[in-house]
């Protein structure tokens, strides 16, 4: 597993045309809107996917899209919604695997 990232770390977007975003985030995220608040930006930005709570507390958000865009998502996420607190992202970046139109909450 790849280390957690700092609030203020920084992930670069592989080049190319579309990308796979997976993002746990860390901190006080489950019961504050961080799932609605995530699929709001990733729709807002173009993007497809879904975000999920964790048993151990964290938010999954998976997203695929223009590199760009999910840049963009990765510095929503790291701010997150008023009512929650981001300690830390684990961000991969893949090649996209054709996620269904939309952005789901699991």
């Amino acid at each position: 597993m790849d280390p957690v990232h700092p609030v203020g770390g920084r992930a670069g977007a592989p080049a190319g045309a579309a990308a796979r975003l997976e993002v746990t985030v860390h901190g006080r995220v489950q019961g504050v809107g961080y799932r609605a608040f995530a699929r709001s930006r990733a729709l807002d930005l173009g993007l497809r996917g879904f975000a999920r709570n964790n048993a151990d507390g964290t938010v999954t958000v998976v997203a695929e899209g223009a590199p760009g865009a999910l840049q963009r998502l990765v510095e929503a996420l790291r701010q997150g919604p008023p009512a929650g607190r981001v300690d830390g992202l684990e961000v991969h970046w893949s090649a996209p695997r054709g996620l269904g139109p939309g952005f789901g909450i699991g």
